[in-house]
């Protein structure tokens, strides 16, 4: 069977764009390469599973149509292309060409209209033809070898719909009555008018009834009230939605059937093209594991008349492809092909040589090699060492752990100097591997990896994808060593002396000139106080943290477990009963059946894709009120994750050598500077529920001498938002220690403090917070349950009563649009490259970040702050207890009861402190046996 693919690709591309809006792909040249990503994955995808015999990629021109003739006002209302978008659509249109598929237009006439004359041409030449598209307009096209292919999005698998699924689907009777319900509905995206009235339920319904658009006409006197009179009225406006609906079969193009013939890719195009946009992960897919972004090869190109590349025997494009620059060419460097000196320093004397040579440095440069990646459950397998480019040392190490020590108390002093500088990549493991060693790493510390995410926050931070972006040298792989991640993947230790002598003396000879590419670029972004005084101080805090670990009280999970077992089993034997069959509750498919079928809970449910019922935590939220055994299922999901999630998963994570928990905190993955954690994640420990609750009463004391002090900070982020706005009415409210959410309350409804209602104290409360976050009327609304009208009036008077936070909002974008960043209190910035798009959507999400990345980056250079000096401060104090976790705005500490009342002032100093502020800020301070009880 022949089988055709013809790909809407505007759509396809503008799709690809928005589902990587909010985590967006740049190169370190600052191009967004989520579009070219999100499309060449997409495209990859349809090759390798539906293996088609022919291919095309159709796209409109801006010549005008005959819709736009029509009607003037067609697709008026549609927003500019990002401009994102447009800088990387001349990449787009290299992968198709590089790929060898044609890329077809035609001036005057719409992709939909190309792809619908091709569809039609080909099958009547025995093709079958997928038109792949996310566009609802295509169903009408479909007939017995005419297919939509609408690609996987979101965790769903890829959808094709034939004749019996868009039957279904609009619930006609012929597939050209999808075109009368477009008509009669309208379409908001194209500027399709349709009669007004009429959507999608109602003209379905007509449909079914009169047949057609015409027949309604016709009939409109058998219709009631406002819809005959709108039928009547807007019939020719219908009429004409119709036909602007209606997809142009007869468009001039011809079917070539061996113009679109697969034939396979052209290396020497896309190779160059895959390193210019550094799609590593996906250059490795197409030409294997060899694949280097920086090995890119001048490569003679033929173009057409436009300049854009023509792959051998393809009929050009009839569309002007602009801005289609020559690949750069890069130095290929790597090791094979750059000048070095790495050592073995293997005998006790050569040992001794570089010890005494590394004691007269002012600074270092040095990286462990080990056999896994869990600093708190590996071993050392060898230390590297550099001092200046192009050279370095590696020391190897036995497996027999009595004479590693020995090798490693040779290095003890010189790591121990607090006069010698220490640098590396991912330093915190570093350090943590070298206490297993009875080593405290001391000295100033430069971390490439926290460097390069203050310089640039949003993007990867990993060594080999920083020294191929900023010294164009490919790092020897470690897959080259120990073979690809998985459960046949080897250690360190199984890697010849010679080829490991390579790789770890390079990984601190390119760490080392990183360093001084990165200092000057900390420089060039005024960022020199923020790593010094807070990143990089902290990495000694975290490495301690990390290694103290916390005890967790194995029975009462082991207890807790067996109660969420029995309190799910008879929720389960509830709902059975309420429902009146048993099935599995955990099925979307067989809930959805039992709650919209059987149950008919809801008759306008709506369904997924794949044509099941949704069954999402939202839907079941706003069935709750209606039916008990939703709040049962509800109720029946939350216990199951928390029994899987926490209850169950947390003994498992217990270290055999410790048996404490070590959680791992990343500093350079939230772009606003918050520190995340996992193995466990205690950020996400749940506190909203009782019965979540209770997993914060197995973190405990490490014995009975030990109680837990928990400190937190009272409402910070509005009290920074206090200060920074500097807004008056605010500010009096936290000097005046008020509850904030009822002054908000009285200063928003003009009410004295005494008469603000829960009511009132909730919407302000909802208020407070929303604002930081850039929420809109139509958000206080809907989570406040309250009219539009109200919640925009409330949010209204809120900006009379407090100006100075409405100037700071507006103050803050005007900075982020002139300079395309936004500050913290330290200086901590936050790149925004949207902020002037054009597209009011991508605009919209980086004005909400301009407004609460300096909030939200200042409570968390705070809190980092406050760590450092209470850490500092407990060991100038030789104190025993450990600061052990760290927790939103949180800090919880491990301490002998003879210390308590000695820390408590200590942490709340230094936690108040952190930051000097105008705005007196607040900490809680509690203990107790366990979390739940401390916080």
């Amino acid at each position: 069977m022949k089988k055709l693919f013809l790909l809407d690709g505007m759509a396809l591309i503008y799709r690809a764009h928005f589902a990587l809006s909010k985590t967006p792909r740049f190169t370190s040249n600052g191009l967004n390469t989520s579009a070219v990503m999100g499309f060449t994955n997409t495209l990859l995808d349809v090759l390798k599973k539906e293996n088609p015999t022919h291919m095309a990629v159709v796209f409109d021109t801006d010549a005008p149509t005959e819709r736009h003739i029509e009607f003037e006002n067609y697709k008026a209302q549609r927003e500019s292309m990002p401009e994102d978008l447009a800088k990387a659509l001349p990449y787009i249109f290299k992968v198709v060409l590089g790929f060898n598929i044609p890329l077809i237009t035609s001036d005057g006439y719409e992709a939909d209209d190309i792809i619908g004359t091709l569809a039609k041409k080909a099958e009547k030449q025995g093709y079958q033809v997928y038109c792949m598209t996310p566009d609802k307009d295509f169903a009408q096209l479909v007939s017995e070898n005419i297919f939509i292919y609408k690609p996987a999005r979101m965790g769903n698998d890829m959808e094709i719909l034939g004749v019996k699924e868009v039957l279904e689907k609009w619930e006609i009777e012929k597939v050209e009555q999808v075109i009368d319900i477009l008509g009669l509905w309208g379409d908001a995206v194209d500027n399709i008018p349709g009669i007004p009235g009429i959507g999608e339920k109602t003209a379905k319904a007509l449909i079914k009834q009169y047949g057609s658009m015409e027949n309604i006409i016709a009939n409109s006197h058998e219709l009631k009230g406002k819809q005959r009179e709108n039928v009547e009225n807007f019939a020719e406006q219908g009429l004409l939605s119709k036909k602007l609906a209606t997809i142009n079969l007869n468009a001039p193009v011809e079917l070539d059937e061996a113009g679109l013939e697969m034939c396979a890719p052209s290396k020497d195009l896309l190779e160059p093209l895959f390193a210019e946009l550094e799609f590593r992960t996906l250059g490795r897919r197409v030409f294997g594991d060899d694949f280097s972004v920086t090995e890119i090869k001048s490569v003679g190109i033929q173009t057409d008349l436009f300049g854009a590349p023509v792959a051998e025997g393809r009929t050009t494009m009839t569309v002007e492809l602009t801005d289609i620059a020559e690949v750069p060419t890069l130095a290929a460097k790597n090791i094979n092909n750059t000048p070095h000196e790495y050592h073995l320093a293997d005998t006790a004397e050569k040992r001794a040589d570089l010890v005494a040579l590394l004691s007269k440095q002012t600074h270092i440069c040095f990286d462990t090699e080990t056999t896994g990646t869990d600093a708190n459950n590996c071993e050392l397998v060898g230390l590297s060492f550099a001092i200046k480019p192009g050279e370095g040392w590696y020391v190897p190490v036995p497996a027999d752990q009595v004479l590693t020590q020995s090798i490693v108390d040779e290095f003890k002093a010189l790591l121990e100097n607090p006069a010698i500088a220490k640098t590396g990549q991912n330093i915190k493991y570093d350090i943590m591997i070298l206490k297993w060693y009875n080593v405290d790493v001391l000295g100033q510390l430069f971390d490439t990896m926290m460097a390069h995410y203050i310089i640039d926050p949003d993007t990867r931070h990993n060594m080999d994808i920083l020294s191929e972006n900023y010294l164009g040298y490919s790092p020897v792989s470690i897959t080259e060593l120990i073979g690809p991640k998985g459960k046949n993947q080897g250690t360190m230790r199984d890697v010849e002396l010679e080829k490991i002598k390579e790789y770890a003396a390079e990984d601190a000879d390119i760490t080392l000139q990183l360093k001084d590419v990165f200092e000057k670029k900390i420089k060039e972004v005024e960022s020199e106080k923020l790593i010094n005084e807070v990143e990089h101080p902290l990495i000694y805090v975290l490495a301690d943290m990390e290694y103290e670990g916390v005890r967790i009280d194995r029975e009462a999970l082991k207890d807790f477990s067996k109660e969420l077992e029995t309190d799910i089993v008879k929720l389960e034997k509830t709902v059975y009963e309420k429902a009146g069959v048993r099935f599995n509750i955990a099925s979307p498919k067989q809930l959805g059946e039992v709650l919209f079928e059987k149950l008919l809970l809801d008759p306008k449910a709506k369904k997924t894709k794949t044509g099941q019922y949704q069954t999402g935590e939202d839907v079941l939220l706003a069935l709750a009120n209606k039916s008990d055994i939703v709040r049962d299922i509800l109720d029946f999901r939350q216990l199951q994750k928390l029994k899987s999630t926490y209850v169950d998963a947390l003994p498992l994570m217990i270290n055999h050598k410790t048996g404490r928990v070590h959680t791992s905190y990343n500093q350079a993955v939230a772009a606003t500077g918050r520190l995340s954690s996992n193995n466990p994640n205690l950020q996400n420990i749940p506190i909203r529920t009782e019965r979540g609750r209770e997993v914060r009463k197995a973190f405990i004391p490490r014995d009975e001498n030990h109680i837990l002090v928990s400190a937190d900070y009272s409402q910070i982020e509005l009290r920074i938002i206090a200060e920074i706005s500097k807004d008056e009415n605010m500010r009096k409210a936290f000097i005046d220690n008020l509850d904030i959410h009822t002054a908000t309350a009285a200063n928003v409804y003009g009410v004295a403090l005494d008469q603000v209602d829960s009511t009132m104290r909730r919407n302000a409360k909802a208020v407070n917070f929303g604002i930081i976050y850039g929420q809109s009327a139509f958000g206080l609304s809907q989570s406040l349950g309250i009219p539009r009208k109200e919640a925009a009036d409330i949010i209204e008077q809120y900006f009379v009563q407090f100006p100075g936070i409405k100037n700071y909002m507006a103050d803050t974008m005007n900075f982020a649009r002139e300079n395309g960043y936004v500050c913290t209190l330290m200086g901590r910035r936050r790149y925004l490259r949207d902020i002037n798009s054009a597209n009011m959507t991508v605009r919209g999400f980086a004005e909400r970040n301009a407004i609460n990345a300096p909030i939200q980056g200042s409570a968390a250079d705070m809190i980092k702050i406050a760590m450092i000096n209470i850490h500092r401060e407990l060991k100038a104090q030789n104190m025993d207890a450990r600061m052990t976790m760290q927790v939103h705005d949180e800090l919880v500490f491990d301490v002998p009861h003879h210390e308590v009342e000695k820390i408590k002032p200590i942490i709340e100093h230094h936690m108040k402190n952190a930051i000097k502020t105008e705005v007196p800020i607040m900490v809680e301070i509690g203990t107790g046996v366990n979390w739940l009880e401390a916080h």
